[in-house]
């Protein structure tokens, strides 16, 4: 008989590493910080810094861009010269002192050069968020002893994608919040305490990062895949130029081979094979990331109001994580499957029809911007200007001009006229003369008036008609019937009284909100939105609604001793298309992003070489950076002056871009002798392509490159 013996194993498992515990709150505390200050961002560049929309939008992409250019730099220095812990620290320390520059240029009494500080500001949190992207993931990998803990490893993983999720999530519904909903510094809103919360998260991350130092695990650099990659392509170039007629190769990467072996050159050849493929992906990234500016500020002309909570413009950025979350298991259980049965299974094929519905998806926001043009303020050209006669006196009048195609017109009693586009090329002064035959005037000897218009090119003027001494007398003030940058309401108060001495709007919901208005002053005013009762001391009058981005003038008239007449002039639209059409778009591009980055990256590793899949990454975070920069470049450019024409532009260029992209994608041969990895890509809901299973996979066979072990990092 032969007695078989097991010996069993009975050493107890390796203790989780406690230094994990610092890693992951320091990630929480960095993305709350980078995601609530980008949330708001670009409002704070319009609202607070006066930068227009396009130049906001400029500014916004190239902080975007760089913040994903940097991630290459990062890895490079922390792979080839200070390792990890001290990129992350250092960096850190550069990130912090953005971020604090722009909450502290944001306070107003401290009368800092805010718009130098943001700019300031801005680059030190691009490099530094981008710099550390790649490295504290890997950081955490760096931790665990492999293949032991390779259990533990994936509940890290889980951890870190957690505090990731739950970073962004919080700062991008808190921020907005603050911002709007806390007054501060004697303003409507709190753009010092929306920068200054996730600044001071920041500073608490650095310190909880470094509380843990004595429990890291701290490897030595050995070197970076990157720069090895760009080494070997000049190396061949090189060779190539000295070596091509006296020994000529199968291919250009060939000549490389005697420094850096057939294996490194091999798989450099299958890089260059994918990387090809990228080249129309940043165009999917132009259209995707402009759910910040772009679309942000197409909210803000929206009307919120949803049973008497108001959303705020750029708390809409929240629909997209939410719908990630949502729309992840009914691709896999059902979509992919109906997709399937039509034929469209590989993966550059799902990846083509993400990008045709982001495509689509600016085609809802085009249609989206037409309906908002109706409520747009007109706006004179350059050779033109407007013109507003108020009458705040009991009888109509007459006008007799020498205006081109304006020689008369009549404004009623307590009531207005306007003509918007007058032309005023050769000329800006104008004769007018007025007159009545209404016996309540000519009791009052008020029966005519003349005088001269004085128009301003590409201006407002406007014309208050009132009683003073027994004459009509005609008040000119410089006017606009432009939209008020933080979406309130704007009015003006133009009075005709005798006895009145005190006028203010008291909100009706809101007791303490009230706006004393003087007289003879006729300053346009921003409002918060609502309804308010007008006051004459402490006598109600009237009341009012103004809604938000109405601009309205008002036109009280003492009739008889305290008796007034209250009117209500719009002269801009409100906000009254609903912010819920833009869930549509949203939609629609959310799942456009599913399709095209998961899929996207999935394909990428999958077909990278073992050595590569590191490299790969960082191409795909590249891409990125590139799209951010178109925007900038056709924002600039300014090819066409409607911006729903410009949501169909960039609408045609990625449906253009897709076809060019089909086109590489029947010439690709997939490999199919590389390894594919089991993996399930979990998603940070903030931003799709965040290779987590990659980085899960690669520690796990110990990969310690800094971009494999990069995955949660945002794309």
């Amino acid at each position: 008989m032969v007695s078989t013996r097991f010996e069993v194993n009975s050493s107890p498992p390796m203790r989780y590493p406690r230094s994990i515990f610092f890693i992951i709150s320091n990630e929480f505390s960095e993305r709350f910080n980078y995601y609530g200050m980008r949330t708001v961002l670009a409002l704070y560049l319009t609202q607070k810094l006066a930068y227009s929309t396009d130049t906001a939008t400029v500014i916004y992409h190239v902080f975007t861009s760089l913040a994903y250019f940097f991630p290459m730099m990062g890895a490079i220095l922390a792979d080839s010269w200070l390792g990890k812990f001290k990129t992350i620290l250092y960096l850190s320390m550069v990130y912090c002192a953005g971020s604090t520059l722009i909450a502290l240029g944001a306070i107003p009494p401290l009368n800092l050069p805010a718009t130098s500080m943001t700019v300031l500001g801005l680059l030190f949190i691009a490099v530094g968020s981008g710099g550390i992207k790649p490295c504290v993931s890997a950081f955490g990998g760096d931790q665990f002893k492999l293949p032991e803990q390779a259990a533990q490893l994936a509940k890290f993983f889980s951890l870190f994608y957690f505090a990731i999720n739950a970073g962004s999530l919080i700062s991008t519904t808190l921020t907005p919040i603050l911002r709007e909903d806390v007054h501060c510094f004697g303003d409507a809103s709190c753009f010092p305490l929306a920068f200054g919360v996730p600044a001071v998260l920041m500073i608490l991350s650095i310190v909880i990062f470094v509380c843990g130092r004595a429990m890291y695990t701290i490897r030595k650099p050995s070197g970076n895949m990157i720069v090895l990659v760009f080494k070997c392509i000049g190396n061949a170039l090189s060779v190539r130029a000295k070596e091509r007629t006296i020994s000529p190769r199968e291919h250009w990467l060939d000549y490389a081979e005697s420094k850096y072996g057939k294996g490194i050159v091999s798989d450099i050849k299958s890089l260059l094979k994918i990387l090809v493929l990228y080249i129309p992906l940043p165009v999917f990234w132009a259209l995707f990331d402009q759910q910040g500016s772009r679309w942000t500020f197409q909210a803000t002309r929206m009307d919120g109001e949803i049973g008497g909570y108001t959303i705020k413009p750029d708390q809409m950025q929240v629909i997209n994580p939410l719908l990630i979350l949502a729309f992840i298991p009914v691709f896999e259980s059902c979509i992919y499957p109906v997709l399937a049965k039509i034929g469209i299974r590989r993966p550059l094929q799902k990846l083509s029809l993400g990008g045709l519905l982001a495509g689509a998806a600016f085609v809802l926001s085009g249609f989206v911007e037409i309906a908002l043009d109706r409520t747009n303020a007109i706006l004179p050209a350059a050779h033109e200007s407007q013109l507003r006669v108020f009458n705040g006196l009991p009888c109509d009048y007459r006008f007799h001009t020498d205006v081109p195609n304006l020689a008369s017109f009549t404004v009623p009693s307590r009531g207005a006229f306007e003509s918007l586009h007058i032309d005023v090329m050769t000329n800006t002064t104008f004769q007018f003369r007025a007159e009545t035959s209404e016996i309540v005037c000519v009791r009052e000897n008020m029966t005519e008036l003349s005088g001269t218009f004085y128009l301003n090119p590409a201006g407002a003027v406007s014309y208050f008609m009132s009683r003073k001494g027994g004459k009509i007398n005609l008040v000119e003030y410089a006017d606009t019937a432009a939209k008020n940058r933080n979406g309130l309401p704007s009015i003006r108060l133009l009075a005709n009284v005798k006895t009145a001495k005190e006028i203010s709007l008291r909100h009706s919901k809101n007791g303490d909100t009230v706006y004393n208005i003087l007289l003879n002053q006729y300053d346009q005013l921003a409002v918060i939105e609502g309804e308010y009762g007008v006051f004459v001391g402490e006598r109600q009058i009237g009341t009012v609604k103004l809604s938000p981005g109405g601009v309205y003038t008002l036109l009280l008239d003492e009739v008889l001793e305290n008796e007034f007449n209250l009117q209500t002039h719009t002269i801009t639209p409100s906000n009254s298309v609903h912010m819920l059409w833009l869930v549509p778009q949203y939609v629609v591009i959310t799942a456009g992003e599913v399709m095209f980055s998961i899929t996207g990256l999935e394909f990428s590793y999958s077909q990278a070489p073992e050595s590569m899949k590191s490299v790969i990454q960082a191409f795909w975070l590249l891409t990125v950076a590139i799209g951010n920069m178109l925007v900038v470049f056709i924002a600039k450019a300014k090819f066409v002056q409607s911006q729903s024409l410009e949501f169909f532009l960039f609408a045609s260029l990625m449906f253009l871009d897709m076809g060019f992209f089909m086109i590489l994608a029947m010439r690709y041969r997939y490999s199919e002798n590389t390894q594919v990895d089991s993996m399930v890509v979990e998603t940070n809901p903030n931003k799709l392509n965040d290779p987590l299973a990659m980085c899960d996979t690669a520690s796990k066979r110990g990969a310690k490159s800094t971009y494999v072990n990069e995955a949660f990092q945002e794309k």
